[in-house]
């Protein structure tokens, strides 16, 4: 992905000229000009000179956030750092969530249509795509950076375990995680740091992976990156765990994987910060993703690693989509139950439906939340902002229709928005959705969707209203109810908590 085509030097600066190529399947014109400050080695910002016309920004996006260099940290009240999870060694936990793997800049564009299906098309379409750097208006930290920052905004403790390149697209995503309150633990040991000189010029030259979000007319999204044309993960070279990222699982409530970690880690490694995290009493939130359905059709270690994952993670997080394609089951509610009967450690199975809402099922009980009603501007980064959420219901042993009701909430406060990253939604934003809200209450479809043979000995209904009676057995809980447990909890610090057994 080469980033710099032409350099002139002059006494100064040295002035880049970035010219587009007008075979992109979209609109750019050419050129665009940068100057880069030789004299800042360390970090050697572009400045933009002169651009003879602008990128495409999807219309929500259009303002830019700029952030000093080097950043202010986002002053934030941390609510439960007084919250310690106790092991079964009987020591506290400090960190609430740790995320494993996946850090990457997003390029966010508006495009006529997506990218085609075809490998060979995909390919050449990216290639154009990256044939020069966008301007920094359009890059936004993405992948786990979303879920990491939207646990941040609901108060919780984070940190980020990951490898990022000595370029600029990683300081810029250094400097948000930075000014968002959030640390990043390098993936290296300090054995290869110093001695293995060779694995040392690997990683420095490694890029910083870019994703790029395209966004059509019809508000659709299609996602491109170089991970999606290689057959080896991207730091196949990173082979164990270092000291400091068992440091930092051990000292973590959660650890956060996802199906998109198997792009940049070897699935021998992914598995052992599994079973390291089993072995020091930490919590495993898995969510497989689009890459579900390649890694269950991978090579033997991808489909050994994401059976592993399946099974020994504390929570599963699916679409209803991704719950079939690995269950073979149309019914959210059956296959959760599936993966929960083949699960050896799993409490929950969460399956997420878009607009319809979401449910959360585990071996005594199901609960169900419709989704909140709000004018959807980006749905970019809610799946991310669904998970934090998720992840504090659970440190703080909320009921399940309650942590169900805060991450519908704070996944739709991020939609009212755009993007991820920095657009995630923020803790006042979730406050003023829920005591605002309305529920997406779709009766005929909860009714059919229970009217299959569900078996469980409790089934919890999150409801505008409660009624006198119950149908199909539902406990109905009203949305006011919840709303005004939770809001406290947001609000001010919890007290100590523990993991539910």
């Amino acid at each position: 992905m080469p980033m710099i085509h032409h350099l002139t030097t002059t006494t100064t600066t040295t002035t880049t000229t970035l010219f587009i190529k007008s075979s992109l399947p979209f609109a750019y014109h050419a050129p665009f000009q940068y100057e880069y400050d030789v004299h800042n080695q360390q970090n050697p910002r572009p400045r933009r000179r002169r651009s003879i016309s602008q990128w495409s920004i999807p219309r929500c996006c259009k303002k830019e956030r700029v952030y000093p260099n080097p950043p202010t940290p986002r002053a934030r009240t941390k609510r439960s750092s007084n919250v310690g999870i106790i092991t079964a060694t009987g020591k506290s936990k400090e960190i609430d969530v740790a995320t494993l793997g996946n850090l990457c800049v997003d390029i966010v564009l508006n495009v006529p249509e997506l990218p085609p299906n075809d490998p060979a098309l995909r390919k050449l379409y990216m290639d154009r795509l990256s044939a020069s750097p966008p301007d920094k208006q359009y890059w936004e930290a993405g992948g786990n950076c979303n879920m990491a920052i939207a646990a941040g905004r609901v108060g919780l403790d984070c940190i980020t375990i990951g490898h990022v390149g000595n370029d600029i697209y990683g300081r810029f995503l250094l400097d948000v995680l930075h000014h968002e309150g959030i640390s990043m633990v390098g993936m290296m040991t300090p054995t290869q740091q110093h001695s293995d000189h060779h694995l040392l010029h690997v990683a420095s030259s490694y890029q910083t992976l870019l994703c790029w979000v395209l966004v059509d007319p019809l508000q659709r999204h299609g996602f491109c990156s170089r991970a999606d044309f290689s057959d080896q993960p991207a730091f196949s070279w990173l082979t164990t765990l270092s000291n400091q990222v068992k440091m930092a699982i051990q000292n973590s409530k959660i650890l956060f994987c996802n199906g998109y970690g198997f792009d940049e880690l070897s699935p021998h490694l992914l598995t052992s910060a599994l079973q390291y995290a089993v072995e020091v009493g930490t919590c495993v939130f898995f969510d497989p993703g689009p890459r579900g359905n390649t890694l269950s059709n991978g090579t033997p270690q991808q489909q050994t690693a994401l059976s592993h994952f399946l099974t020994m993670s504390d929570v599963l997080l699916l679409t209803s989509d991704e719950a079939e394609a690995l269950t073979g089951i149309k019914n959210p509610i059956l296959a959760g139950q599936e993966l929960l009967k083949k699960g050896v450690r799993t409490k929950w199975v969460i399956v997420k439906m878009g607009s319809r809402g979401s449910i959360i099922i585990s071996m005594s009980s199901i609960s169900c939340a419709p989704a909140f009603k709000v004018n959807v501007i980006d749905t970019v980064g809610c799946g991310d902002s669904f998970v934090a959420a998720i992840a504090f219901g659970f440190i703080h042993n909320m009921p399940m229709v309650s942590s169900l009701a805060l991450a519908n909430a704070v996944g739709a406060a991020t939609a009212m928005g755009c993007g991820a990253g920095r657009n995630v939604a923020t803790l006042q934003r979730v406050i003023e959705l829920m005591k605002t809200a309305d529920l997406n209450e779709d009766e005929e479809f909860w009714n059919e969707l229970l009217a299959e043979n569900v078996d469980t000995e409790e089934i919890t209904f999150l409801s505008k209203f409660v009624v006198n009676g119950n149908n199909h057995q539902l406990n109905r809980v009203a949305l006011q109810k919840v709303v005004s447990e939770l809001l406290p909890k947001l609000e001010s610090s919890p007290v100590e908590g523990k993991v539910p057994s």
